[in-house]
């Protein structure tokens, strides 16, 4: 079947193609949270374009924004391997978790999710307080001492609140009290570090880099920042948020002066419980939105340049898809090279607001009254997702 013409949808005229001109389509899909992982959702739109267009070329790029998935979105572009490793979770209970290793052996791929992410810790045991990024610095170490001197870390997702201090206690720094006795672990230590201890901090430190993704810009402390923003829903009652922006605010007086680094004049130093000021502050880390990342990562503008669509997609869209999230990132990667984008959700609010920002079009899978556990189905969120997929592109091609 010839491909046939793109129809200008909303917003885009587009030049005119050749009637033998194979049909292409990028899928770029974020996992459907709790349901489909972004490879199992691009595959099921990958099956509607060729339902409608058998001939079609259909690029499939799986993405995510610094958060759960992004192992999956990076793994198999670096063609390296898993590095499985026991460490602890964020209530310090051992767990099996894993990172990536590029395979060049020197880059480690490190989700912070899947050690440190919320999902981890029971709802009715989730409190900012206690929780702790000890097995984050496990990872790290481990990786270290893999011979790994170059770290990309996704820190979307976590269930913590310490600023870091979990993740430096494990990679050999200690936090002590006025009295010289070390602080613990937890966002209640924060308020209690007076001094900073880096003479055992691992070696191979100074050795390395570290690129951090995510998507969240937020400040260290303050009314902005990460507890009041953040540790909310990771458990945090009004009055535990108050003691974590007290331990925040204390704890960046005590970096200034020990470290010369003010992090709460860095924008997204709040990050992931203001893990992300702790990358900043203790190893010059680069702080890096998280889909530009991957779409750079992934090779995105070339993959996309000549492509007559591309599709992107998350469980939810409304006006917060707007505000960084990987769709976002997908449409404006894809606009700049004059390329229209259809986004498909499993549900969709703000639409206009959705197709105002550029958006050629934005389709819910669900149509019609649809129970959550049925729109939760992933057998049956994989058949709508290719069911709209297909009228989707016999709508939008001529």
């Amino acid at each position: 079947m010839a491909a046939p013409r793109c129809r200008p949808m909303n917003l885009l005229p587009l030049p005119r193609r050749s009637e033998d001109e194979i049909l292409r389509v990028v899928i770029a899909i974020d996992a459907f949270k709790g349901c489909l992982s972004s490879s199992e959702a691009a595959l099921a739109a990958k099956a509607g374009v060729l339902q409608a267009y058998p001939t079609a070329e259909v690029v499939m790029l799986p993405i995510a924004d610094g958060g759960e998935g992004m192992l999956e979105a990076v793994m198999p572009i670096a063609g390296g391997q898993f590095c499985h490793v026991r460490a602890h979770d964020p209530l310090m209970k051992l767990m099996d978790s894993r990172y990536g290793v590029s395979a060049d052996g020197l880059t480690a791929f490190i989700e912070m999710a899947a050690i440190n992410g919320l999902p981890l810790v029971p709802p009715d045991q989730r409190n900012p307080l206690l929780t702790t990024t000890f097995g984050m610095g496990e990872l790290i170490v481990d990786a270290l001492e893999r011979g790994c001197r170059h770290f990309v870390v996704g820190i979307g997702g976590s269930a913590t609140n310490d600023a870091g201090l979990g993740m430096l206690q494990a990679l050999g720094y200690r936090f002590l009290d006025h009295q010289g006795v070390p602080v613990g672990l937890g966002g209640a230590a924060m308020e209690r570090v007076a001094a900073i201890d880096a003479s055992n901090a691992h070696t191979a430190l100074k050795k390395s880099s570290f690129t951090i993704i995510c998507d969240v810009t937020n400040p260290f402390c303050g009314p902005h920042g990460a507890a009041h923003i953040f540790a909310p829903q990771k458990g945090a009652s009004q009055e535990v948020v108050r003691a974590l922006n007290r331990g925040m605010e204390s704890l960046a007086k005590v970096i200034l002066s020990k470290r010369h680094i003010d992090v709460k004049e860095i924008s997204g130093a709040g990050a992931a419980g203001g893990l992300g000021g702790a990358f900043l502050a203790f190893f010059e880390a680069k702080l890096q939105s998280g889909i530009e990342w991957i779409l750079d990562f992934a090779d995105f503008d070339q993959k996309a340049a000549h492509a007559h669509l591309v599709i992107t997609g998350e469980g939810r869209a409304d006006r917060q898809t707007l505000m960084g999230k990987a769709p976002f990132g997908v449409l404006t990667a894809a606009k700049k090279l004059g390329v229209p984008v259809a986004l498909i959700a499993g549900a969709v609010h703000d639409q206009d607001e959705l197709l105002a920002a550029g958006f050629d079009a934005v389709v819910s899978i669900n149509q019609g009254d649809v129970s959550l556990e049925d729109a939760m189905n992933p057998v049956v969120a994989a058949q709508r997702i290719c069911d709209t997929v297909k009228k989707l592109s016999t709508t939008v091609f001529v």
